[in-house]
Order: structure tokens, then sequence, then C-alpha cells
């Protein structure tokens, strides 16, 4: 039986009907494609909010970072209701004999150029360009200030104790941790005591990466068994805990755990020619007061942190803050122009 042909209005109606299922089938997969996505971003959500070190709904609980920190701080320096219950005897008993002694280590960055600094299209304005700097020899500590030495300071000169000490004391386990919410003036009053300083930004990137210009202490690959950082662990470790984290001069923790303050204010990098020699003044040496003066500079801290993407912790990288701010992520470590005569601190 021949098939009879197919009129012209039923091939338009033929035609409207797969235009309308191809139609059909396009938006269901739109429609599908953006439900995935939103899952996939609220998946993402949970697995951030499951990183970070405490429940969301009780952020009220916790001392924000930075900008708000400053009205708790000026109430901190004010000294009011302040209970401070260690003795020397209290404050030696935070730490082994071997401890102490550990932690009081310094090391010593001879003089010589290095590559400061970097060209990677990656990097910051603030990082770029990539130069030449000649530092004479210094000293470095080799850990972070950890809360216990913080705390023989803190006794030694009635200071007042940072923002998350429960009645003057040091939170329980914290003891070889990083000392953190402690600002710019508190880090360069420490080092002084010490009879030392804050460290010039120069000389820190130069203890931390040497003089072949490796993105991290270790090298230039990226290793998250090496440091603390990006909510992997969810707070400060201690100061001794990344053992394999070290410097090319074996400063450790370096990167990540705490952003450490320099003495350095934020400025530009001079030209890539440029060949530079770093001067230190007996200046930095002394803690003197705070001056409202300097709350508009920003001074250069750096080696990420426990809370930053891996990015903020290669040696390079330049991150600032305000002198008069502290948050739960800042700590510092001290460096000298002269050899240590015994023990510090």
């Amino acid at each position: 039986m021949a098939r009879q042909p197919i009129s012209k209005k039923e091939l338009k109606r033929r035609k409207n009907i797969a235009m309308a299922v191809f139609l059909t089938c396009i938006v269901s997969a739109m429609i599908g494609g953006s439900i995935h996505v939103m899952e996939l971003g609220s998946m993402r959500m949970d697995e951030m909010r499951a990183k970070i070190s405490y429940d969301p709904a009780n952020v009220h609980q916790h001392v924000r970072a930075a900008g708000e920190d400053i009205l708790i701080q000026a109430k901190n320096e004010a000294r009011v209701d302040e209970k401070m219950t260690y003795t020397a005897a209290s404050v030696n008993a935070l730490l082994t004999p071997k401890e102490w002694l550990e932690f009081a280590t310094v090391i010593n960055v001879p003089a010589g150029d290095f590559s400061m600094g970097s060209n990677a299209s990656r990097a910051n304005n603030e990082d770029r360009p990539q130069h030449t700097v000649y530092t004479p020899t210094f000293w470095m500590d080799k850990y972070p200030v950890t809360e216990a030495q913080y705390a023989k300071f803190v006794l030694s000169n009635n200071y007042r104790p940072p923002l998350n000490w429960i009645h003057g004391k040091i939170p329980e386990g914290l003891n070889d941790h990083p000392v953190t919410l402690v600002s710019w003036y508190n880090a360069r009053d420490y080092c002084a005591w010490a009879g030392k300083r804050l460290p010039d930004e120069a000389e820190w990137e130069k203890a931390a990466r040497g003089t072949d210009a490796r993105r991290w202490p270790w090298g230039d690959k990226m290793d998250s068994s090496r440091l603390n950082t990006y909510y992997q662990v969810g707070h400060t470790t201690p100061v001794t805990h990344y053992k394999h984290g070290g410097s090319p001069y074996g400063v450790m923790d370096m990167s990540g755990n705490v952003s450490e303050w320099t003495f350095s204010a934020l400025s530009k990098y001079p030209d890539a020619q440029s060949h530079t020699t770093l001067k230190v003044t007996e200046d930095q040496f002394k803690g003197v007061g705070k001056e409202n003066s300097e709350d508009i500079i920003r001074r250069v801290m750096r080696g990420g942190s426990w809370k930053g993407d891996p990015f903020s912790t290669v040696a390079y990288h330049r991150n600032y803050s305000l002198p008069n701010m502290a948050s739960d992520f800042y700590g510092f470590r001290c460096a000298s122009s002269h050899p240590p005569h015994e023990v510090q601190p």
C-alpha cells in the first residue's frame, strides 16, 4: 500500500511539536543545571563552615578579628577588669627548662645580597617587582614568641595581657603556641624588653627564603604537611609542630600559624634594577609608648596564618595592618643586629 504524502499542515504541526520538545529539553537542562550548581554551592558553604574553628551561630561569643577588636583593645589598654594571677614561679613552670632554652634560640643570618619580592604574574602589586637587597648580618628568633614567653614579659613589666587570656592567664594548652591578639605596639614593646627589636621585612624575607628566591621556606612547592594554614587545623599550633618546615637557615614556622608583625611601614618597592642596602637604626630597639600619629601607618606582616589561603604563606607575600589592631592570627618574632649575650628572657 503506497504511503500517503504528508500535507503541509501536518508537516508544520510535527515541526512545532519537535521544536516544543527540543525547547522543553533545553529549559529542563538549564533548570537542572542551575539546581545542581545551587546544590554544589550549598555543599561548598557547608564544607567551609565545617572548616572554621567555631559554630557561626556562636560568633558573638568570640573575639572578632581586626577592626572590631579596636574597642576591646582600648578597654584592655586601660587595664579595665584586669586580674594578673601569675607569679615568677608559676610563669617559669609554664615550660620545661629545655623548652625555655629552645624557644630562646636565635639564628644567625649572614650578610649578603638576596632577591626580595617577585615578578610572578599572580603576585600582588605590593609584592612586585623582584629586586636585590643587601642585608648586614643579623640574628632572628628561631620561633615566633610563645604565649609562655609573653607571660614572662607581662609579669616583668606589669604589662596588660592579650585579649584572649582568661583572668590574666594563658588559655589552657597554649603555652607553647605563638602568642596572638597582640598589636604592633605590643610586639615592639616585647622585643625592646628582650633587648632586641622587630625585624625589618627584608630581614624577615631573607631569613624565610634564603638567597635562591624560593617561594616557601622549604622550596618552590606548596606542601601542606609543613605548615598550618587555610583552616586545616582550625587554630594555632605549637611553634615546634612542623619540624620539616624550616627555612634554609633553620628558622622555623615562617609559613602559616600566625601572620607576623615586622617593623616596616608598607611602601612601594624600588624598581627591578635597584640594589639597596638595608639600614637598621638603634631607634628600632626602643619600645616607646603608643604614638597616635602612627595609627594611620600600615605595618607589614609576613608569613600568612592558620586562617589565610595558601598563597598568603609564600615568603615574598606582604600583608599589612594598622599598628593598633590585633587578631587571633597576629603574632611576631624578634630580631637583633648584635649577637646574643646570654639566654633572652
